[in-house]
């Protein structure tokens, strides 16, 4: 591999890594004997910042210890038709603030806070969300002298605002829910002239910052240094933060992107949630440090009431928490009984960002799904995925030609192992050149597709966000050409280095560089790619190698005069939102894309998938991925996964074959390794461990109408398809904290194995009411309390909820594109009343006309008074489909029926055989011929 880069960006030296797992020393040598790793991103805590030092956060830490108050102005009240303003100010620097506070359909109250006159505007998240919002006029009804109560007009959520000290309580049905600025730590910093370009008069006025010279350059007021580096601010400081404190709440959950427990935890000084979209390969687990993406939402959740808190700001940002659990005080005695005094718990939310302005958005649910549906509302609810990119995906750094590629394929189909994606890295480019092939390695790339075509399986390759610098690649030359870089202060195109050596970076914030950029994938610009050719996107935090932090100068300069700084966090999602619109506009608007990114921020999920990054080959990993999954589900993104298998290091075949049985549950399924690691196609581990691999991912492909009916659910009512066990049991105290299992869909509960050696897992079945199944063994348990469950390394424990009906395909093709006609079977689980229901979505699996032509299937499955009714869940949708439901499997049947019959929608009725097992209470249908389109039923007496 070869990175022609100049010698004033390369360290003569070989850099060395030592993995956890195993040592690992990978060098480049370049011309002059001169090196970069290929590992040259290895994580380094010295690299990385903590808060301590971050200039902003120790401004705002030192500067509310002042105790510096805000009032509200209540007598510069107006309302419009969109909203309600009133002005703040400090009552020591006396700087006005302007306050808006609108009401935003579905239990929405949005709070706007900008300096009342900037010297010049400061910097607002576009993009994210999706159109106008549809606001409720809020009616100002009669308050306390001080104070100030809005209404939505409903009654449900009131907005009481205190003038002084400034304050807001956020009350929902009486009940305050929610409070702003009860600790006085609204901090504001204004933005001001330039010293150097000030009068001495204007220097007397500066009042934002009152420090010595020394104090100063510690606070980093208009210069930072880190390391080598320094940041010259040219704005000066700007940052702001705002105190929420959530009553009643002890249990938090989200602000991904972090390697922690799904619960969010305590943060003491200094160790605050960091928002900082960072390229960490092999990441510190239980870190609160920020790696690849950032999505600035929180959610807190008691037994009556879940609520969120979207703070729409794209630079970097910290979140402190501080949870104080109920407590019960004695009163001072008096008389013959002591009083005693009930605290209700509280969680305090503090954050703190670098810039921009305090843009939030409180939603009030009051359930989880009330939740999802608020804030998909404003950012978007998760693309419908092709369904493709469900089934398995194999990747590695690097495949390394057209003959291994089809040695792989052909390795899957003589193994009877099913894969949809085979996936290429940077390697198959021209010297690391996007948009190009390697001549020698991939000479015939279409032929290569065309191969893969033949066993309906798609290609997906890489797209970074760096350009090579390099006068003869067309692609550099005309960005440079149009000005479509990222600037550096001093106005050149911003150079940085990464992978192909020396590279310039596009300016996705710009539109014009978007849709240039969607232009580059048509496939007469594209050369060698064809239609089932689809996109990855890496590396777009941005990664620089040997920037600060590995990424980009914060005072880097964007379209229309931003600095890097206040956008940092939204790079990605700008890349990712031009690939996804460059894979439409190559179809002319008719196919699906898939996409997947390493960064994103609030809203990516529009636009394709994303993962978790660089992980280790370790049982932690592995451990660690079923948090971070869930956090990411719940913060809107369903479509995520984690690397099967870790990517960095060789895993033990015990570590595969789990990491293998847990992936095949979770929504994105794809395996791959960095380039210094032992090949581990499922094959090379020996015959019992590929036998268990195998039998993995066709469990995946069987269940695949049911995740495919889940994607279309988070598509549409946006439930995510991975949830933790409070979103299905939001009354039940005990699955707060749980983070070792989880919800597949409302019908499914996993508990991967994540211990070495594992015999006995312990299983919370929640639902006192609930009884759950082994679909395998038929096994039945109450739920409500804790199962031992044996396991051997063939055991993936998997329950089934009763009351549940979930879709399978009866038989496993090569790929999902074998599978379209293949028959369908229905696995019912009965409740404790003897009742089941489930749906089935289906379209043509590819295109966007179930949302234009509203061609889809959408059917519901109910079972009810010994009748299973398959009927029509939405009489919009048309799919002519010639699939039947082949086979019936019913748990929890206690009672063998007498007969069974199928009775069509012209009333025609016909006697079923069937099998039922007395000791597993199962009943068997089989030969079943009931299309799946059609309106039947199945008596069962």
């Amino acid at each position: 591999m070869v990175l022609p880069m100049p010698t004033s960006y390369i360290h003569h030296t070989h850099k060395s890594i030592k993995s956890k797992t195993t040592d690992i020393t990978v060098a480049v040598i370049l011309k002059e004997d001169i090196c970069i790793s290929v590992e040259d991103e290895a994580v380094d805590k010295d690299v990385f910042r903590d808060c301590s030092k971050i200039a902003f956060y120790r401004r705002q830490k030192k500067q509310l210890s002042n105790n510096s108050t805000y009032r509200a102005l209540l007598d510069s009240v107006t309302t419009g038709r969109e909203s309600t303003t009133f002005q703040i100010i400090n009552e020591a620097t006396k700087l006005p603030l302007l306050a808006e506070v609108y009401g935003i359909e579905r239990n929405i109250l949005r709070l706007k806070i900008n300096e009342a006159t900037p010297l010049k505007p400061r910097y607002e998240v576009s993009d994210v969300l999706i159109g106008k919002l549809s606001t409720t006029r809020l009616i100002s009804c009669s308050g306390d002298t001080g104070s100030l109560i809005l209404s939505d007009g409903k009654g449900d959520l009131k907005c009481h605002i205190t003038a002084n000290p400034f304050k807001i309580d956020l009350v929902s049905e009486k009940e305050v829910v929610m409070s702003i600025n009860s600790l006085g730590q609204l901090y504001f910093e204004h933005l001001q002239i330039p010293p150097k370009q000030r009068t001495t008069k204007e220097n007397e006025k500066t009042t934002s910052v009152d420090t010595s010279q020394e104090d100063q350059e510690d606070l980093g007021l208009w210069e930072e240094k880190f390391g080598n580096f320094v940041d010259v601010k040219a704005n000066g400081p700007a940052s702001i933060g705002l105190d929420f404190s959530l009553h009643g709440f002890e249990h938090v959950y989200g602000i991904p992107q972090h390697a922690e427990s799904h619960q969010l935890k305590n943060t003491r000084d200094g160790d605050a949630y960091r928002l900082y979209n960072l390229d960490v390969y092999g990441y510190q687990i239980h870190d609160k440090m920020g790696i690849y993406g950032s999505v600035p939402y929180l959610l807190a959740h008691k037994l009556d009431r879940t609520i969120g808190i979207f703070w729409l700001n794209a630079s970097e940002t910290l979140v402190e928490i501080n949870t104080e659990p109920a407590a019960e005080y004695t009163l001072t005695q008096v008389g013959p009984a002591a009083a005693k005094q009930k605290v209700r718990s509280r969680t305090d939310v503090r954050w703190i960002s670098e810039s921009g302005i305090i843009d939030v958005f409180l939603l009030t649910g009051p359930t989880p799904s009330d939740i999802f549906k608020q804030y998909s509302c404003l950012t978007g609810t998760q693309a419908m995925p092709p369904l493709f990119s469900l089934g398995y995906h194999q990747c590695r750094w690097n495949y390394e030609d057209e003959q291994d590629v089809r040695a792989v394929d052909t390795g899957f189909d003589d193994h009877d192992i099913p894969y949809d994606v085979m996936w290429l890295d940077i390697e198959h480019t021209e010297g690391k050149r996007y948009f190009t092939w390697d001549k020698k390695r991939f000479p015939n790339p279409k032929r290569m597709q065309e191969l893969l075509r033949s066993k309906k399986r798609k290609l997906v390759v890489i797209s970074d966000p760096h350009i090579m610098v390099d006068p003869d690649y067309p692609v550099y030359t005309k960005a440079k050409e149009q000005g479509f870089f990222v600037r550096t202060r001093e106005g050149g195109d911003f150079e940085g280095v990464c992978w192909p050596g020396l590279s310039s970076y596009l300016d996705f914030t710009n539109p014009k560089v978007r849709e240039w950029y969607s232009g580059l994938f048509a496939f007469p610009a594209y050369q060698g790619s064809t239609d089932i050719l689809f996109i990855w996107n890496d590396m777009n935090e941005p990664s620089v190698f040997r920037g600060p932090e590995q990424t980009m100068q914060k005072n880097a300069i964007h379209h229309g005069n931003w600095e890097h700084r206040e956008l940092h966090n939204i790079y990605g999602f700008y890349q990712q939102m031009a690939t996804a619109e460059g894979l439409i506009q190559r179809s002319k608007g008719k196919e699906r894309p898939f996409v997947l990114s390493r960064s994103f921020f609030a809203g990516s999920q529009k636009f394709g998938a994303v993962w978790t990054g660089d992980n280790t080959a370790e049982w932690s990993y592995l451990k660690i991925s079923i948090p971070m999954l869930l956090t990411l589900s719940i913060t809107g993104i369903s479509f995520c996964g984690a690397d099967v298998g870790g990517f960095i290091g060789n895993p033990e075949a015990e570590l595969l074959v789990r990491w293998y049985q847990a992936g095949a549950y979770q929504p994105f399924f794809r395996g791959h390794a960095t380039m210094s690691t032992k090949r581990r196609e499922p094959w090379l581990l020996g015959k019992e461990h590929a036998q268990l691999i195998r039998e993995a991912i066709r469990e995946r492909y069987t269940l695949l109408p049911y995740l495919y009916s889940l994607f279309y659910q988070a598509h549409i009512t946006s439930e995510p398809v991975m949830r933790p066990l409070w979103i299905e049991f939001p009354n039940e105290v005990e699955t707060f904290g749980i983070e070792d299992e989880y919800m597949l869909g409302s019908a499914l509960l996993v508990h991967p194995v994540t211990e070495p050696k594992a015999t006995m897992v312990d299983v919370f079945l929640p639902g006192s009411n609930e009884i759950w199944y082994d679909p395998k063994t038929s096994a039945c348990w109450e739920g409500g309390h804790t199962v031992k469950i044996p396991v051997a390394l063939d055991t993936v424990p998997v329950f089934q909820r009763g009351g549940s009906v979930v879709p399978v395909k009866t038989t496993v093709g090569k790929s999902t594109g074998w599978m379209a006609d293949t028959s369908y079977g229905l696995r019912m689980a009965l409740s404790t009343k003897g009742s089941a229901v489930g749906e089935l979505y289906l379209d043509d699996g590819h295109s966007f006309q179930y949302l234009h032509q509203k061609k889809f299937l959408h059917r519901k499955l109910l079972f009810c008074s010994s009748v299973l009714t398959n009927s029509c869940a939405d009489e919009r949708g048309h799919f002519p489909s010639k699939c039947v439901v082949e086979k019936i499997l019913v748990l929890g049947l206690r009672k063998e029926p007498s007969s069974v019959t199928t009775h069509s929608s012209d009333g025609k009725a016909q006697p079923v055989a069937f099998v039922y097992c007395a000791g597993t209470s199962t009943l068997s249908l089989e030969k079943l011929s009931l299309n799946i389109g059609a309106d039947w039923e199945v008596h069962i007496q």
